[in-house]
């Protein structure tokens, strides 16, 4: 996977989870002590706003991680970071498809259910997203120190300079 996209998938992942946990917190924790009011925090709209534009890059470039990293893990045997990935994976198809079921539904008891499946799925997805990093990074890692790479002595005599 191209770092560009390994960075774009975090970043908008961090920011995708952020506004969801900021807006669930302020439309269902907060609460106004205006009778009148329509939302229940002043800054409450932007941040439905910006979840809402950010989530489409976000399923952009799901996609392309899809072609380049998930697809090819699955057909090469992958690592034993696979559970965590499978988890991911289904994951955010209930989170997205949910999502946009959430921009369309009127019926409120469907609406109701489509809350608490995007909730939950986005809550796992994030969860499982975290699992994922820190596995690759404890593989990584484990890589690393299991095949010493060589100085750059080592190499020039190797090279006959």
């Amino acid at each position: 996977m191209p770092a560009w996209e390994r960075r774009s998938l975090h970043v908008l992942t961090v920011l995708v989870t952020l506004t969801g946990v900021v807006y669930l917190w302020m439309k269902y924790a907060m609460a106004t002590d205006d009778p009148f009011a329509v939302v229940n925090h002043p800054l409450q709209p932007l941040v439905l706003a910006a979840h809402i534009l950010a989530s489409p890059a976000l399923l952009l470039v799901f996609g392309l991680v899809l072609q380049s990293h998930v697809l090819w893990q699955i057909r090469t045997g992958g690592t034993p970071n696979r559970k965590s990935g499978y988890v991911m994976l289904s994951s955010f198809g209930a989170m997205a498809l949910s999502g946009y079921l959430l921009q369309v539904v009127t019926a409120p008891a469907i609406l109701e259910t489509m809350i608490a499946v995007h909730v939950i799925a986005g809550v796992l997805f994030a969860v499982a997203y975290l699992v994922h990093l820190i596995i690759s990074a404890r593989l990584t890692r484990e890589r690393r120190t299991a095949v010493p790479r060589r100085s750059r002595d080592a190499t020039a005599v190797v090279a006959g300079k």
